[in-house]
């Protein structure tokens, strides 16, 4: 395919020739595109909608009502009250409308007017992040309602003010992280807020998913558990974004019955919808010659310049912190040539800033002050933004409910905007730009979580066990018959034990909430501390640090580069110093997989397909550094701790002789297996609510196991994630998905946007694109014949 526009012309066409002030902010970001060379490969006009409003429930009082009305809210929105509606009755509700649609009114009326109503009431508001949290907390506290007493409780309230919310909150705005940390743990200090509530509220709940979805389904059974220990029965409210089928999604989060409101009844502006695929960089090649486009980063940075000296209020969602921070410099660097005042109007925002940064960024959000932001999807559920004339997405954010959450960010005011979706140097991304129609037209994905994952069961019943002694209905109601599985191998590691009434966790005085950790990070944060000064920097994942944060990885926070020094794991510490040096740094490493247990296995002629459990072994060995070329400078070993992993995975077997009848010689076997790995690794979230680094992968030639050629994607959490039985189950969509990126990607012999991968522990050595295509026919062909 050429970088021109050449998937549907027209449209594209007639949204750069119209008047609005998305096509407007389109033609100016493409300005100074050579002829002919146009990175843009569709654009479409989503058009505006009216709102519907109706009238204010009977059962909200004058005193509730009053605050939104002297806020410009006259009449509710339609979807609004049928939410409001159900909760008030007693239903446990979702409410899965668009990004600015309004859904924090739909759980405010019932919460505020039982709290104003009955002194005695309370509520949990429980959210993905601490940014959102805060937002919606000032909210409340602006409407000023008589007898509502709303306070935050999470990881940044100072202790002195803790002991005061927990007496004297009648709406606590929380995180599940200190729900599970301090609140569960301690339930008899929140004897009478837990006895008397009313409501919980689950803000952004399509947060939930994957491994995280798991923890916090089972932390919200294990709330409900300790509230009927005091009597109370709670509704819960759930909003989400646009999803497929909420209330199922809802209903397995909660384990309750879930009533959903889908109907979107809020106004919306016209909004210009832009696909962009970045140029070929003809100068310079990347990995083994393959070819480099111009990084979605700088893209980005570039567009975000551009909109910001049109005067658009912009943000660019970025991938990664780092990423955040390289959009946030680069689109500096170029205002600071046009003026220099106009640089300090951009900043980049992200998790692992210190409680005050983030503070401070935010106030500067919401006065106007920071006309562009660079952040992370931080922000997609974080402060609530209005008016913001564009938002720019540096690759696809996983899946296409986030992009809409994200792209729901502009035109919020109901002003016309522009929407664009930078691809990156990836298989999906690629495949997206060129295939609009899988991005805008097709439904959006249904929420994977699995909570009777025994990694994640086993650690909530040891909680649950240590906040009330388990009963045979308790265990049943956490997990069914995998929890009593779970429970029996508690009891043998001497951490449960049975009585006649149930099961008593073993250690009183110490209780297990603190090792479990809930984000599936892997544990406690890494701290980054500058050595030189002592200053705490951040903090990153466990999980990533050795990747990350290795000796002699370059990081960056805030705009500033520093070189690791040190990093002592067991004390979750780095060292770092001051250091802006030319290159960039990739670890390298090796990967091993055993098979554990085969739950299933399809035959297909000479083509197997199955699905089960594995053993991952994964460890860092050195780090490439890097220029920003792309050319690498050089490889140096380290000796980094393996991780060892069980999971889940796919994986599917060719026979010798179906390789050769491909057409593919034993000496292509290798290269031809890994590509066609790494290309699928890619294309998994079009059909899994997932991220490619939520899952690896894993080919070989001949492996021990199978005694075939074989080809591994597995997740990349304890225990698996769900997104293994997801592939399993979308198999020939998300290969045929596969071999038409492959197919379709203009590169000679494979590059990122096709099959290379920029999280290979092999440095993409060796690959074979056209053999990938090879083994997919092969596969795809005994799959349609079976």
């Amino acid at each position: 395919m050429s970088g021109s526009v050449s998937v549907d012309d027209g449209r594209a066409q007639d949204v750069l020739r119209g008047g609005s002030r998305g096509a407007q902010l389109l033609r100016r970001v493409l300005a100074g595109t050579p002829e002919g060379e146009s990175p843009l490969t569709h654009a479409e006009l989503v058009p505006a909608r009216d709102g519907t409003t109706t009238g204010w429930p009977g059962w909200v009082p004058e005193t509730v009502r009053a605050p939104f009305l002297a806020r410009g809210v006259e009449r509710p929105w339609s979807h609004q009250v049928a939410a409001a509606e159900q909760a008030w009755a007693g239903q446990h509700v979702v409410v899965s409308t668009g990004t600015a649609s309004g859904k924090s009114l739909a759980y405010q009326l019932p919460v505020l007017t039982r709290l104003h109503t009955d002194p005695r009431a309370t509520a949990l508001y429980l959210s993905p992040t601490k940014a959102l949290g805060a937002d919606q907390l000032r909210t409340v506290l602006d409407l000023g309602i008589e007898g509502v007493r709303a306070a935050a409780y999470d990881g940044d309230t100072p202790i002195p003010e803790r002991d005061w919310v927990r007496q004297h909150a009648t709406w606590v705005f929380s995180n599940p992280d200190m729900l599970h940390r301090g609140i569960l743990p301690r339930h008899g200090r929140w004897t009478t807020f837990l006895r008397r509530l009313r409501y919980v509220v689950i803000d952004e709940c399509h947060t939930y998913r994957g491994l995280f979805g798991s923890h916090v389904a089972l932390l919200l059974r294990r709330l409900r558990r300790v509230c009927a220990r005091y009597g109370a029965h709670p509704t819960f409210v759930l909003a989400s974004a646009t999803v497929s089928e909420p209330a199922v999604s809802a209903s397995v989060l909660t384990g309750l019955s879930v009533v959903p409101v889908t109907e979107d009844a809020s106004p919306r502006g016209a909004r210009a919808v832009a696909l962009w695929e970045p140029p070929l960089l003809e100068e310079i090649t990347g990995e083994n010659g393959a070819p480099v486009r111009r990084s979605a980063g700088a893209e980005t940075s570039r567009m975000l310049a551009d909109l910001v000296v049109e005067g658009a209020r912009t943000l660019a969602f970025v991938r990664s912190r780092r990423g955040a921070e390289l959009t946030a410099l680069g689109a500096r660097r170029v205002l600071a040539e046009v003026d220099p005042a106009l640089g300090e109007q951009v900043a980049a925002y992200r998790a692992g800033y210190l409680p005050e940064e983030r503070r401070a960024l935010e106030q500067a959000l919401l006065s106007g002050s920071l006309r562009g932001v660079a952040t992370t999807n931080a922000l997609e559920l974080g402060v609530d933004i209005a008016g913001l004339d564009a938002v720019v997405v540096a690759g696809f954010p996983g899946t296409r409910a986030s992009f809409w959450q994200q792209a729901g960010r502009a035109g919020r005011s109901g002003d016309d905007a522009l929407v664009v979706l930078v691809a990156r140097d990836d298989p999906l991304d690629t495949y997206l730009v060129h295939h609009p129609q899988a991005m805008l037209g097709a439904p959006l994905e249904r929420c994977v979580l699995d909570p009777t994952n025994p990694y994640v069961l086993a650690p909530h019943l040891a909680c649950a066990a240590s906040e009330i002694p388990l009963t045979r209905h308790d265990v049943a109601a956490l997990g069914g018959a995998a929890a009593l599985a779970v429970v029996d191998d508690l009891v043998a590691e001497g951490l449960l034990r049975r009585r006649r009434g149930g099961w008593f966790w073993s250690h009183p005085t110490d209780r297990p909430h603190a090792g479990v950790d809930i984000r599936g990070s892997g544990g406690e944060q890494v701290v980054l501390v500058e050595a030189d000064t002592g200053r705490m920097l951040g903090t990153v994942d466990p999980g990533t640090a050795p990747a990350t944060v290795h000796p002699g990885a370059v990081h960056l926070h805030q705009g500033e580069s520093y070189v690791v020094d040190t990093l002592d794991l067991d004390d979750g510490i780095a060292h770092l110093h001051a250091e802006d040096p030319e290159w960039t740094t990739q670890a390298r490493t090796v990967i091993d997989i055993a098979v554990l247990e085969t739950e299933r296995c399809a035959t297909h002629g000479d083509l197997q397909v199955c699905l089960g459990s594995v053993e991952v072994t994964e460890q860092v060995v050195g780090y490439l550094r890097k220029l920003p070329s792309g050319r690498v400078l050089d490889s140096n070993p380290l000796d980094m701790p393996a991780r060892s992993l069980s999971t889940r995975a796919v994986w599917y077997t060719l026979s010798e002789g179906a390789l050769l009848a491909a057409g593919l010689a034993p000496s292509r076997w290798p290269g031809a297996l890994h590509a066609a790995e790494h290309a699928a690794i890619g294309l998994l979230p079009l059909v899994a609510t997932c991220d490619r680094w939520d899952i690896g992968g894993v080919s070989t030639a001949l492996h021990p196991d199978t005694g075939r050629p074989t080809v591994f994607v597995h997740d990349g959490h304890p225990g698996g994630a769900g997104f293994a039985d997801r592939a399993h189950e979308a198999l020939r969509e998300w290969l045929a998905a596969t071999r038409d990126a492959i197919s379709d990607c203009e590169c000679p012999s494979g590059c990122p946007s096709c099959v290379q991968s920029p999280k290979c522990g092999n440095g993409n050595d060796p690959l074979d694109k056209a053999g990938a295509i090879l083994v997919l026919d092969a596969v795809l062909g005994r799959l349609a014949e079976g």
